[in-house]
C-alpha cells in the first residue's frame, strides 16, 4: 500500500473532535455514540451522544440506529481501545462509521460541549489542544 492509500484509508476510518464539532455545527446528521461504561457515561459525555456500551452494538445499534445514518464512536482517550472495538462492531454490522480519535478527552480539551446530569457544559480550553480566546483590555 502506498502512503497516499493509507492515509486515505486511515481518514475514512478516523475523525476528531474538531471536525465532529464543526459537521454538527454545520447540520450534519451525525449520531455520536458514547461505548463506554455506565459509569463513565454519567461522569460526562459528549453533549447529545448516545450511550451504546460496545459489548451492546450488535444487539442493540439494528433496532435503534438506521442503517443510513453516519456514525461516530468514541470511548475515553487516546489510551483506550473501547472506541476501535465499538466501531468494528457497527463496521460488522454495515454502518458507515468512524472513531473519534482523542477521545471524550480531547473532546473536552478543546472546549466542546459537556453533558452530564446537571445539564450541558463547556470546560476551559486546555491550550495545549485548542484555540483559547484571547481577551483584549480597551
Amino acid at each position: 500500500m502506498d502512503r497516499a492509500d493509507f492515509y486515505a484509508a486511515k481518514l475514512a476510518a478516523e475523525t476528531d473532535a474538531s471536525d465532529v464539532h464543526a459537521a454538527r455545527a454545520a447540520g450534519e446528521d451525525i449520531v455520536v455514540i458514547d461505548v463506554r461504561s455506565d459509569e463513565a457515561w454519567a461522569q460526562g459525555r459528549v453533549a447529545g451522544a448516545m450511550h451504546m456500551h460496545y459489548s451492546e452494538i450488535a444487539t442493540r445499534a439494528p433496532r435503534e440506529i438506521s442503517k443510513d445514518a453516519a456514525v461516530v464512536v468514541y470511548c475515553w482517550s487516546p489510551g483506550c481501545n473501547a472506541g476501535a472495538k465499538g466501531a468494528l462492531e457497527f463496521a460488522r454490522l454495515g454502518y458507515d462509521v468512524r472513531e473519534m480519535i482523542g477521545g471524550f478527552e480531547y473532546w473536552v480539551r478543546e472546549g466542546y460541549p459537556v453533558e452530564d446530569a446537571d445539564g450541558v457544559h463547556r470546560r476551559p480550553v486546555d491550550p495545549l489542544t485548542g484555540i483559547a480566546r484571547i481577551r483584549t483590555h480597551a
